[in-house]
């Protein structure tokens, strides 16, 4: 099951999913990249209308899903948005609430809904799409730099809490990757970010769905609550 996953990152790694054998859902809030992904998609792929940030829909989508899949075994944390690129002094108060809700409370709702079903089973995969702006902090970015920062510190707290179990949570930084998310900052912000990567190029989306895709596995077996880079040399712990 992948959040966000009507475009970006999330398309992404349901196509890498796909070719590595499994059935998807998608969630999103918007129906027509729903759409257009399972169109684009084909077979083994189901899609939900959520608003991730919104806990009666995400228990309602919850339910939905386990009528058409008994079994979930991996959950992808992929739904987000950046917000302004503006200093804090100058930032919305509304924007700050809107970027805290989707990407760090809706991140819970589904992790608060979808982790008994993985217990019952005693068995899961949870990934969480953080950033390296959650380990640096990005100027001109607070609300997205500290919502991310959250992402990190829940990942980590409900990977101990699962320890215990046959469920993994795990979390993923990646540096800037350029997709449809660039549309959302300003050209001085993207460019800031690109100065900052040694490697001196984005992320491509296909390189962080490989790494996705492999926590979502068996074989990420003793790894949990723990954080994967993948900044092209910007971030090193």
């Amino acid at each position: 099951m992948i959040t966000g996953g009507g475009a970006g990152l999330g398309l992404a790694i349901a196509k890498r999913m796909l070719a590595s054998g499994s059935s998807v859902t998608l969630w999103d809030r918007d129906a027509l990249a729903l759409a257009h992904a399972s169109s684009e998609l084909g077979a083994h792929v189901d899609t939900v209308v959520v608003s991730v940030d919104e806990l009666e829909s995400v228990t309602a989508a919850v339910q939905q899903t386990l009528r058409q899949h008994p079994a979930i075994d991996a959950l992808v944390n992929c739904a987000g948005i950046t917000g302004p690129n503006t200093k804090l002094w100058d930032y919305p108060a509304e924007d700050w609430v809107r970027v805290m809700q989707v990407n760090l409370n809706g991140l819970f709702y589904c992790c608060r809904e979808l982790v008994p079903h993985m217990r019952e089973r005693n068995y899961g995969r949870i990934v969480n799409l953080a950033s390296v702006a959650g380990k640096d902090g990005n100027p001109n970015a607070s609300a997205y730099s500290a919502s991310k920062a959250g992402v990190i510190a829940l990942t980590k707290s409900l990977g101990k809490e699962l320890a215990d179990t046959g469920v993994r949570v795990n979390c993923v930084t990646p540096a800037a990757v350029k997709t449809a998310m660039f549309d959302q900052m300003t050209p001085e912000h993207i460019q800031f970010m690109l100065s900052k990567i040694p490697m001196g190029r984005f992320g491509e989306p296909e390189e962080v769905a490989a790494m996705v895709t492999w926590l979502c596995t068996e074989e990420c077996s003793f790894s949990t609550g723990a954080v994967f880079d993948l900044s092209g040399g910007r971030s090193t712990y």
